[in-house]
C-alpha cells in the first residue's frame, strides 16, 4: 500500500483537502480489505481556530488529523521555519510515499521545500494560479512550490498556460476541476436537508437572525442584503485605502444592507482608525464556514477580496464583486459572476448599482469540471502516478 500525507495548515486547506479524504475513502471501502492508497492527514498548525474541533472535521465528513504538528503563529519566517523542522521530523519517523499539498499558505511551502530536499515526490492541487503581483506572499508562495512539483493539478486553463510558460513539463500537468467546488457542493446539500451540526450554534442563529429581521423589513428593499468580507493587506493595512473604502461601504449601506464578516485585523485596522459602521452595516464576528455560507449564498451581492469566494459564488451563481486591482482566479471573471473592479469607489458603486438591477434568477454558469468530482479525479491520477 502507498501512503499520501495530505498537508493543511490553514482552515481554507481543509476545505480542499477534505473531498480528497472522502474520495480515498471511497476508493478504500469499494476495493475492501486491501486498499491501494493509505493517507495521513497533518495538520501543522499555521493557523489556531477555535472552531477546529471534533465537530468542524465531522461537517467535513473527514476524520481528525493524524499528525497534529501545534505550531501556531508567528512572522512568514517564523512560521515556515517551524513547519518545516515539524514536517522533516515527522518524514524522518514514517516516510510518505508522496506529499500532497493544496493552495498556497506559508504551510504549503513549507512541506513542500520539505518533500523536495528529501525527495519525496511531491503534488501540488490548486496549482498554476497567478495574480502578477509578488507583493503578495502568497503569490511567492505559489510560485515557489510550483517549481519544485512533481505532478500539477489544476483549476482552470489559464493555470495550465502559466505553468507551461514556467516550463513545467505538460503530462505533469491535469486539469481536474476544483476542489473547493466539490466542497462547497457537499457543504451545501448538508445545509439544504438540514443535517448541519451548525444548525443551532451561536453563530448560525445570529445569521439566521439577521436574514429574518432583513424578511420583515419595512425598507423597500424585502429581504435584499449584501455581504462584505475585506482581510486583504493592500486594503486593510493602508489607513487612506481603508478609510475611503469604508466611506464607500456606507453609501453602499443606504440602498442595500450589508452584512460583514470582519476578520480581526480588519476589524483592529477599523477601531484603531474609529471608523463606524452605521445603521446598515451589520457586523459580524469571523464566521464558521456553515453559517457563512447560509449568509452569503442568500445575497443579493458578495463584496469581497477573497481569492477562495470568487470561485464559490460563481459556482452557486451569486454576483461577486473583488475589490482588488488582480485576480489569480479570472475564470470566475470570463466565465463566471465575477467582477474585478480594484477600489475606486466610483467603480465598486457602478458595479453593486449593475448588479442590483439585474434581473433575479440569471441561468448560472460554471467553469468546466467545476462540477463536484475533481477529488475523484485527483485520487485516480494519485493512484496511476504512484504505480
Amino acid at each position: 500500500m502507498r501512503t499520501i500525507d495530505l498537508v493543511a495548515g490553514a482552515r481554507p486547506n481543509f476545505m480542499k483537502i477534505a473531498p480528497i479524504v472522502r474520495a480515498l475513502q471511497h476508493r478504500r471501502d469499494a476495493r475492501g480489505e486491501a486498499p491501494e492508497l493509505g493517507w495521513r492527514l497533518v495538520h501543522t498548525g499555521q493557523h489556531s481556530d477555535r472552531s477546529m474541533n471534533d465537530v468542524f472535521f465531522e461537517e467535513l465528513g473527514i476524520p481528525a488529523p493524524d499528525e497534529r504538528l501545534g505550531l501556531g503563529g508567528g512572522s512568514h519566517a517564523e512560521q515556515t521555519a517551524r513547519v518545516m523542522t515539524a514536517y522533516e521530523q515527522l518524514c524522518g519517523r514514517a516516510r510518505p510515499d508522496c506529499t500532497v499539498v493544496v493552495g498556497d499558505v506559508n504551510s504549503t511551502l513549507a512541506c513542500a521545500l520539505v518533500a523536495a530536499k528529501l525527495t519525496i515526490p511531491l503534488v501540488h492541487v490548486e496549482a498554476g494560479l497567478r495574480s502578477g503581483d509578488r507583493s503578495m506572499p502568497e503569490e511567492i508562495n505559489r510560485l515557489a512550490v510550483d517549481a519544485i512539483s512533481n505532478l500539477y493539478f489544476v483549476t482552470e486553463s489559464s493555470a495550465i498556460e502559466h505553468l507551461l510558460r514556467e516550463g513545467q513539463p505538460a503530462p505533469a500537468i491535469h486539469e481536474v476541476g476544483n476542489v473547493m467546488i466539490d466542497n462547497l457542493f457537499y457543504q451545501n446539500k448538508i445545509l439544504e436537508s438540514g443535517g448541519s451540526r451548525g444548525g443551532d450554534s451561536p453563530e448560525m442563529k445570529s445569521v439566521n437572525d439577521f436574514k429574518r429581521a432583513r424578511a420583515n423589513a419595512r425598507d423597500g428593499l424585502g429581504q435584499a442584503y449584501g455581504v462584505l468580507t475585506l482581510h486583504r493587506p493592500s486594503n486593510v493595512d493602508e489607513p487612506e485605502t481603508l478609510s475611503r473604502l469604508w466611506q464607500t461601504f456606507k453609501v453602499i449601506s443606504t440602498d442595500l444592507p450589508i452584512a460583514f464578516a470582519v476578520h480581526p485585523r480588519t476589524r483592529t485596522a477599523i477601531e484603531r482608525l474609529g471608523l463606524t459602521p452605521g445603521p446598515n452595516i451589520h457586523l459580524f464576528p469571523p464566521l464558521p464556514y456553515m453559517p457563512f455560507l447560509e449568509l452569503w449564498k442568500h445575497a443579493a451581492v458578495v463584496i469581497t477580496d477573497s481569492g477562495g469566494l470568487q470561485e464559490e459564488t460563481t459556482a452557486l451563481g451569486i454576483p461577486c464583486i473583488t475589490v482588488r486591482q488582480n485576480t489569480e482566479r479570472p475564470i470566475t471573471v470570463s466565465q463566471g459572476t465575477n467582477v474585478l473592479v480594484g477600489t475606486r469607489s466610483e467603480a465598486i458603486l457602478q458595479a453593486v448599482r449593475t448588479v442590483i438591477a439585474k434581473p433575479i434568477g440569471a441561468p448560472i454558469r460554471r467553469p468546466p469540471l467545476w462540477d463536484g468530482q475533481a477529488a475523484q479525479r485527483i485520487v485516480s491520477e494519485l493512484a496511476r502516478f504512484l504505480r
